[in-house]
């Protein structure tokens, strides 16, 4: 297999990339000065050693001189700690923070139950997400919000998370809501406009 070929498979196991737009992708770089693609080279090879997972949420963010564990977001005193969002991925969450319509803690599950999935606790963090529940729920946490897509695999994700949960928001007496209309059926959360957004969470149920 040559180059060309070889660079195309790998941009097919990007999110949503097909055969025709990995070639138009590879075309693309063929077409560009070699400034360009070693730019290109360097930033991808810096991303594993500049960027990492909060602590916390486990979102990417940009690793800081002082080594802090936490995103900034999780380490904003003046956000509310009542509240949690539970999101698919990194894209989700700053869809939602455009909307500038939330001002509680997030977790990112870093992916999707797909239906059928025989094991779905090992395609989300299951362990953490309920582990930082608990960890909430001593310190005040009253409603957890099941941000999903409208979508068959995130309807599925949304009611494994919900069951998964059961234990501890009965414990704790906690509240679980969904994004209410405002989604249409087949939107993927991270495309949606902030308006959008806003009246999804101004009517979860």
């Amino acid at each position: 297999m040559d180059s060309i070929n070889k660079l195309a498979e790998l941009f097919k196991e990007f999110p949503g990339i097909g055969s025709r737009q990995a070639k138009r992708f590879v075309y693309y770089l063929l077409s560009r000065n070699s400034g360009y693609l070693e730019n290109l080279a360097k930033l991808t090879l810096e991303l594993k050693r500049q960027i990492k997972n909060c602590s916390s949420c486990f979102r990417f963010f940009p690793a800081d001189a002082a080594g802090a564990a936490q995103c900034a977001l999780c380490r904003d005193a003046a956000r509310d700690s009542a509240s949690l969002m539970i999101v698919a991925r990194d894209a989700d969450l700053e869809a939602i923070e455009k909307s500038h319509s939330y001002n509680g803690f997030y977790f990112v599950l870093g992916g999707t139950v797909p239906i059928l999935e025989k094991e779905p606790e090992k395609k989300i963090r299951s362990k953490a997400l309920t582990g930082l529940v608990k960890k909430r729920a001593a310190e005040g946490l009253k409603e957890i919000i099941i941000a999903a897509s409208v979508n068959a695999e995130g309807e599925n994700t949304a009611d494994f998370v919900a069951k998964l949960l059961t234990p501890i928001i009965a414990q704790f007496n906690i509240k679980l809501s969904g994004l209410g209309r405002g989604l249409s059926t087949g939107t993927e959360l991270e495309y949606s406009d902030a308006d959008t957004i806003k009246n999804a969470l101004k009517n979860r149920s």
